[in-house]
């Protein structure tokens, strides 16, 4: 399956492999000469930390992984760091391909506890391959190279808790607060997405609840409660707003989902919906059922989907 996150950070490593390639294969032949020669590769390390963009920390380490040289980063030489063995860490695991140049997968740095990367760039003397100078680049200062991804829209299904999946048909639906007045929830609901400025609501079918977020305030959610959810005067707290242009959803489809969410909710004793969510700018319904199965698929796949689909029976 194509996972655009993955093709983004592709790129953008891509992208950062080339800004610091260059200037480390530089660095790496000014150690050459003075390789093995603590204080004289400190000196070296010390001039060129202005021409590695970003960088944390320098330092070279033997092809065993010892370091040979001290930390050398934007605060000064740190000793602390000389003779350790990095044999273990991340970037050292992986192999360096044949130009001799690395830019590490991301992982979590032992001492700031923080997304990290590192670059490795070999040296080789008249002696031949006799170590690395390495970069370390802390992920937050870096400079973004793509824009956010987008998620993929086709259907994508995530396993919950395996406990939960067990203890299956030891368990049936109870009827909520929210199921005995579903009708009227769900007409609010329609009104609050269609009419009332709400692009992302989720429905927690069982506590009787649905979050919601709004296009005049989208960075803070509010809760709807069953007695909100009961009472259409709600729909008066927040003020008519255009349904968004550029939304996914038609508005014409909401209420052919809010019904199908329904049946899905009711339709089985032991497999039924707990939470759904609709967002009209990504165009994505989720749903948990009470097997603790996640679903995202967009919304017209999800009506076009039948009975069969989710339960294995006949539609």
């Amino acid at each position: 399956m194509n996972v655009p996150w993955k093709d983004s950070v592709y790129l953008q490593r891509a992208r950062l492999a080339r800004l610091l390639h260059q200037p480390l294969a530089r660095v790496a032949e000014q150690c050459a000469p003075v390789w093995g020669e603590r204080e004289r590769l400190d000196a070296v390390l010390a001039d060129a930390l202005p021409t590695i963009p970003h960088c944390a920390a320098l330092y070279c380490l033997g092809l065993d992984g010892v370091q040979t040289s001290d930390n050398v980063g934007p605060q000064g030489i740190d000793p602390a760091h000389f003779r350790r063995d990095r044999s273990q860490r991340p970037y050292m695991t992986e192999n360096v391909p044949a130009w001799g140049f690395l830019l590490s997968d991301a992982y979590i740095s032992l001492s700031h506890q923080r997304p990290s990367l590192t670059a490795l760039q070999l040296v080789r003397t008249a002696a031949g391959e006799v170590g690395y100078v390495g970069a370390d680049f802390d992920l937050r200062n870096l400079p973004a190279t793509r824009e956010l991804y987008e998620d993929p829209g086709e259907w994508r299904q995530v396993k919950g808790d395996p406990a939960i999946r067990g203890a299956l048909f030891q368990q049936c639906r109870v009827e909520s607060p929210l199921d005995r007045n579903i009708d009227e929830a769900l007409a609010i609901l329609e009104e609050l997405l269609t009419e009332r400025g709400v692009f992302q609501c989720q429905i927690h079918f069982s506590s009787s609840q649905a979050t919601i977020w709004t296009l005049g305030d989208p960075f803070r959610y509010r809760i709807l409660d069953h007695e909100a959810l009961h009472d259409p005067d709600i729909c008066l707290a927040y003020p008519a707003r255009a349904y968004p242009s550029d939304a996914a959803i038609p508005p014409r489809a909401i209420a052919r989902i809010l019904a199908r969410l329904q049946a899905l909710r009711t339709a089985d004793e032991n497999i039924y919906l707990r939470t759904s969510s609709i967002n009209v700018f990504n165009g994505m319904v989720s749903l948990t059922f009470s097997c603790d199965g996640s679903h995202y698929l967009r919304w017209d796949e999800f009506l076009g989907r039948d009975a069969g689909f989710w339960f294995g029976v006949a539609a």
